[in-house]
């Protein structure tokens, strides 16, 4: 099948209806993908998720070259085939991972020496050899190795990543051109620049010289605010080609995604549905629900009354409080299954008003009723 992106349909606000073509499958854009860390999405199986109409997932480089290892994994047939998926999955390249072990980590030019959370041993993680575990776990979309840094930086330390990204990136390319093969396997580049304007500027410019079949804008959603947030993802989407995907990493929430969407971003993930799930925080509708809030343990009603899950189908609010309440497992399973669906479905309607030029509609009912 091969790999190939085109643009549909375009909205007035910039928003774009897209396909990304996967030799697993299609991806229909703009889309969410859950984040399934280490070959899982916490609390569904693999079936929960196609039931869910799942399009892509999203698997951690970092945790799965430390377990069970990437060279186990190339022998088990490779990511889909050992956690049973069929559809496709984009791997990230364990950057934002490493430099989040700030005590445990030293970075170079040459790459990022680390100690494993997990036992304390030692591991060298370079562009090339992110490549290497990435080609070995056979993810349809592989991320290249990018220097992330804390939020707010200074204009010189976001200097000194953006230039170590950039030289990444082409190190990147350079391998994967070498070793690996192009027919299963599209790289992505990432953006960086920190909340500098000009550096993003330059970044995504001279990102876009090394010519990636897509490109991802990275740093962002770490502390900063929704607004900054917001202006730098516009700056960098209007410097990335109109002909390839833009993948914004880590974000977000509901009523912002929607602003991103009119960005034209493509591509979106993050752990909040499922992490919220786990806490019992439920989205809804008309904004966010506490399940183990007292007022709803005699309550009939489901979740949300306009949503067609299977879990607001067939179970109340009273019956969902007492699982949580009471730490039943089965509270993660129907919590995290009830707020990805709520994510996969709010992204059909979004891709039904683009492809009708309604999109700033959507987004002005839906965010009025989030708040």
């Amino acid at each position: 099948m091969g790999f190939h992106f085109e643009v549909l349909a375009t909205d007035p606000t910039g928003a774009r209806l897209g396909r990304l073509t996967t030799p697993h499958g299609v991806i229909e854009t703009p889309a969410f993908m859950p984040v399934g860390t280490a070959a899982t999405v916490k609390g569904q199986t693999q079936q929960d998720l196609e039931d869910l109409d799942a399009q892509v997932i999203l698997a951690n480089t970092y945790h799965l070259y430390l377990r069970p290892g990437h060279e186990l994994i190339r022998r088990m047939g490779g990511l889909h085939q050992f956690m049973s998926w069929p559809r496709p999955i984009l791997t990230d390249s364990g950057g934002f991972q490493v430099f989040s072990l700030s005590e445990l980590r030293k970075v170079t030019d040459e790459g990022v020496t680390f100690r494993s959370h997990l036992d304390g041993s030692e591991h060298f993680l370079s562009p090339e050899k992110s490549l290497e575990v990435q080609i070995a776990l056979g993810a349809d979309i592989a991320m290249v190795l990018d220097e992330c840094i804390e939020a707010p930086a200074a204009e010189s330390r976001a200097r000194e990543a953006a230039a170590r990204t950039l030289n990444w990136a082409r190190r990147s390319r350079d391998y994967f051109a070498r070793h690996g093969d192009g027919e299963r396997q599209m790289v992505f580049a990432i953006v960086q620049g920190g909340t500098h304007t000009a550096l993003r500027r330059e970044n995504a410019d001279a990102l876009v010289e090394l010519d990636f079949r897509g490109y991802a804008i990275g740093g962002l959603a770490v502390g900063e605010s929704h607004a900054v947030t917001y202006e730098m993802t516009q700056i960098a989407a209007s410097r990335l080609p109109e002909n390839r995907p833009r993948y914004l990493m880590g974000v977000g929430k509901p009523e912002q995604i929607l602003d991103y969407v009119g960005l034209g971003v493509d591509m979106m993930d993050c752990v909040l549905p499922t992490r919220s799930a786990r806490h019992g925080c439920l989205f809804t509708s008309h904004g966010r629900l506490l399940i183990r809030n007292a007022q709803y343990a005699a309550d009939p009603r489901p979740i949300d009354e306009d949503c067609q899950c299977a879990v607001c189908q067939r179970y109340t609010r009273s019956y969902l409080r007492h699982l949580y309440s009471t730490g039943e497992f089965l509270s993660i399973i129907l919590n995290t299954h009830h707020n990805l669906y709520f994510y996969l479905d709010m992204m059909r309607k979004i891709r039904e008003a683009i492809r009708f030029g309604k999109l700033e509609k959507f987004r002005s009912d839906l965010q009025a009723r989030l708040k």
